[in-house]
């Protein structure tokens, strides 16, 4: 998912408690699929309840969004709206990867292999509209604020940012940052343990953040540079050019200044002047919404607990405890005007 330029890009190590009484805006789409690829058994199959419904999305959200508000974050969560219709092919491309994972996910399983089982079958996860609707219910009773974007659930995040009503976009894509999010915060929402591939053995995860404007000082290009960088290695919303990564794009972009004067440098098939135009338009003039409101509710426990213990069969005695985290942020919350943050 997104554009990979973490390899140009300072990641500066930092803690849950850096980001205490910030608001952070949470990429919903890629929060909800990190849950869903990362919360499974050992065999690859994720958490469900009697009726087989997926349930590791709501696992994810209640667990890790308490994680934050016990450090005194404030998250907002975005949804994606409409895609673009340029994403569709990348879509179409995702589905069929996804249909081969779980071909080979039941193979692994065949065959006993359980490490590639789960390995494959992470790569089998789907945000269905069920799971968007679910997680809004949750959200809805928890008290955190979200809704939903035009389109891309990034850009939107990006933009508020950029006005000051949020300090961070909170996401792993690095596509955050071709829609100019001045700060890119990762790992918020991962586990604090990640399995190594192949290997019986664990790395810590922390969180990281990337400075744009820093970025592009170090690097010395602009903005629009980056998304022409991002368009040579390939986006969602087409495909680059064949044999350009991230660093010969960047030497590319620096000695001639721009996509347009560097066409004659590159194989055929290339893009127009028409195309460069129209993908670069996506990222630096997205489609935002201005109309938003950030307010954290009181937490309606037992309307959590119908939701989650009565519904989909988590247990009270874990839920309640956790529960308790989201009490405390709407009274801290209404003790400061929302942007005294």
């Amino acid at each position: 998912m997104g554009v990979d330029l973490g390899e140009l890009f300072t990641k500066e190590p930092c803690a849950f408690e850096d980001f205490g009484n910030r608001i952070i805006v949470l990429d919903a789409h890629n929060i909800l699929h990190q849950f869903l690829s990362s919360i499974r058994q050992r065999d690859g199959t994720p958490l469900k309840d009697s009726q087989g419904r997926i349930t590791s999305h709501l696992s994810g959200l209640l667990y890790r969004t308490a994680h934050m508000v016990e450090a005194q974050i404030r998250p907002v969560y975005v949804f994606d709206g409409q895609p673009h219709p340029l994403k569709a092919r990348t879509i179409q491309q995702r589905r069929q990867r996804k249909e081969q994972a779980e071909r080979e996910w039941k193979e692994a399983l065949e065959r006993g292999d359980l490490e590639t089982a789960k390995t494959k079958a992470q790569q089998t996860s789907r945000v269905t509209s069920d799971i968007i609707e679910q997680s809004k219910q949750l959200l809805a009773v928890l008290g955190i604020p979200f809704f939903q974007a035009p389109s891309e659930g990034e850009a939107q995040a990006s933009s508020m940012v950029q006005k000051g009503d949020a300090y961070a976009v909170g996401s792993q894509d690095f596509d955050c940052l071709l829609f100019g999010a001045p700060l890119l915060v990762r790992n918020l929402t991962s586990s604090e343990k990640r399995k190594l591939p192949n290997k019986q053995a664990y790395t810590s995860v922390h969180p990281e953040r990337i400075h744009l404007e820093s970025g592009l000082q170090k690097l010395e290009i602009s903005r629009e540079q980056l998304v022409d960088i991002a368009l040579l290695v390939g986006t969602d919303f087409n495909d680059g050019v064949r044999g350009f990564g991230p660093k010969k794009s960047l030497k590319l972009l620096k000695e001639k200044g721009s996509l347009e004067q560097a066409l004659d440098d590159l194989p055929e098939p290339r893009l127009s002047s028409n195309d460069i135009e129209t993908l670069r338009t996506i990222f630096l003039k997205p489609a935002v919404s201005t109309t938003y409101c950030l307010q954290w509710e009181k937490i309606d426990t037992d309307a959590a607990i119908r939701l989650l213990c009565d519904e989909f069969q988590f247990s009270k005695d874990r839920v309640k405890p956790v529960l308790e985290h989201f009490s405390s942020l709407h009274q801290t919350t209404h003790q400061k005007n929302l942007f005294e943050f």
